[in-house]
């Protein structure tokens, strides 16, 4: 059973569902663009059961959070920064999907002490979009999120900065890259370069396209226990093997 919590960081509101002993090592999931902390339900409660304490939060602009208007990767880093301290922990693992990938790669080369583990599914990273995102200048109808995220996401999408693929050498945390195969509309040698560039990483390929944990979730969960080494993977620091 998760619990509603709030979090104000960096003048944001932020709204997450916390599961788990409260004792247990902490671990973020971050969405994807246009999702909400209920896309990490089956993931968060199957983590939870192994001990682990889950928070799953919906980012700025979306579901129950603020919506402040400002939407640049920089500013979701600060707000994980924030949580990390709000939380009091020294060390969080960090599991993120698409455009959640993006801040948790930011926190992992920023504060690097700070990230035990990180899981990457299916992230566009460092890389211009192809084809390039067009940029909106408002809603064609109503948004269960503020529309203003898709098009912040799409200029830094468009022209990555330099920082998101320089600083992937920087990451000490091991990492699992997860890829959903030919069907994700991303380009799956990008992922894989990702993963090469992150000095203690390792790539998994599971074909189920972008929404890994959402189409295959039994799968993804039994890999990232495993990279985890569940049930108390969050406290190793060793690299995992493939």
């Amino acid at each position: 059973m998760s619990d509603v919590v709030t979090y104000e960081v960096n003048g944001v509101r932020l709204v997450g569902d916390a599961e788990g002993p409260a004792d247990g090592a902490a671990v973020l999931l971050l969405h994807g663009l246009g999702e909400n902390r209920g896309s990490w339900r089956a993931v968060s409660a199957a983590l939870a059961a192994d001990g682990l304490r889950t928070l799953a939060v919906d980012m700025r602009g979306h579901g129950e959070s603020d919506h402040p208007g400002e939407y640049a990767y920089e500013a979701m880093r600060d707000d994980v920064l924030g949580l990390i301290d709000a939380l009091g922990q020294e060390q969080v693992v960090i599991v993120a999907h698409s455009m959640g990938t993006v801040p948790a790669s930011l926190v992992a080369m920023d504060r690097p002490a700070a990230v035990a583990r990180l899981v990457l599914e299916e992230g566009p990273l460092p890389f211009p979009a192809e084809p390039r995102r067009p940029v909106p200048e408002g809603p064609d109808g109503p948004t269960p999120y503020d529309w203003r995220v898709v098009r912040d996401v799409a200029v830094q999408r468009n022209a990555p900065a330099a920082r998101h693929w320089d600083g992937l050498a920087e990451i000490t945390a091991p990492t699992l890259v997860v890829a959903g195969g030919p069907g994700s509309h991303l380009p799956q040698d990008q992922l894989a370069r990702t993963a090469a560039r992150i000095p203690d990483s390792r790539l998994v390929t599971i074909d189920a396209g972008h929404m890994v944990h959402d189409e295959r979730p039994a799968e993804f969960i039994e890999t990232v226990r495993a990279f985890l080494g569940h049930p108390h993977g969050p406290r190793r620091t060793g690299p995992e093997t493939a």
